[in-house]
């Protein structure tokens, strides 16, 4: 049976889910920071931020990364965080404030209509966002506008599934509870740009040039599998959209058979789930 994707329905989805989940995502924060901070580091120093740099951060989500980079831009510099998520963005606006960041600010904005001044940013980021895009050459198109001459870009994105268990695992068992068809080629998803070469031929075409692709391991530290699926269930917009045809009950039973499986990631120490990140990071 042949599936038609409808971007139109995805973002519209996208945008409720987050809305659900933003509290979550929120809660989860000091977890998110551990898991992705060395990734965030990475993108940071690539995108070349520094003291007084102007940077528009793309489906910030809650903000852990914007507030990262306003500590490097210091009190001459600006973050701009934006997502399609207005619920989520508050969040993002709280802590900046909670942090003293007076150089922060949020704005509702679909990362594929970037309705930002051309040509003012040093820098772009977006942290586990870019891959969810239906339309990643609309959005690059935008973040490549937004930057001056010379300015950077720098995303992080997951690799590919089997370097990425904590997720893929998940996502295997849901797609085949819920008898959904793998992804197409050019589909947002996790793992949509992961593939050898696939980041750097996507920027290409944006008109990006010296792109560079950093692996960086980024394993998801846990008390248990079970926290993990803990953490999955309440903030992961992804596998919360894929379960949307499943009756209650198999949503449950999903969640169980997952639990099960990511035990193997338990050891001496608690849960260690794999996961590899890319840095990609390239010139306007």
């Amino acid at each position: 049976m042949t599936s038609t994707f409808d971007p139109i329905r995805y973002k519209t989805t996208t945008r409720a889910q987050w809305e659900e989940a933003a509290e979550a995502w929120h809660r989860w924060g000091p977890t998110i920071e551990g898991w992705l901070g060395d990734a965030t580091a990475r993108m940071l120093d690539a995108a070349r931020i520094t003291d007084g740099s102007r940077v528009l951060d793309v489906a910030a989500g809650a903000g852990g990364q914007s507030l990262a980079a306003a500590r490097r831009v210091g009190p001459s510099g600006h973050v701009l965080a934006t997502d399609i998520s207005p619920t989520i963005l508050e969040y993002t606006a709280k802590a900046a404030t909670d942090a003293g960041l007076t150089t922060v600010a949020t704005r509702e904005l679909d990362g594929e209509q970037l309705t930002v001044d051309a040509g003012t940013f040093d820098a772009v980021i977006s942290r586990v966002g870019l891959i969810y895009f239906p339309d990643q050459q609309a959005a690059l198109a935008g973040m490549h506008a937004a930057l001056r001459p010379d300015g950077r870009i720098s995303a992080v994105v997951y690799s590919t599934a089997d370097r990425n268990g904590f997720f893929s695992i998940p996502i295997g068992i849901i797609r085949r509870r819920a008898q959904l068809p793998p992804p197409q080629p050019g589909q947002p998803g996790p793992f949509s740009l992961g593939g050898p070469g696939v980041a750097e031929r996507v920027l290409t075409e944006a008109g990006f040039r010296d792109v560079d692709v950093e692996r960086v391991s980024s394993p998801v530290r846990m008390a248990s599998a079970a926290d993990c699926v803990r953490f999955e269930r309440e903030s992961f917009g992804a596998l919360q959209q894929m379960l949307l045809g499943l009756a209650p009950a198999e949503r449950e039973a999903a969640w169980t058979e997952i639990e099960d499986a990511l035990r193997q990631f338990e050891g001496p120490d608690g849960f260690t789930g794999p996961c590899e990140m890319l840095v990609v990071s390239a010139t306007r």
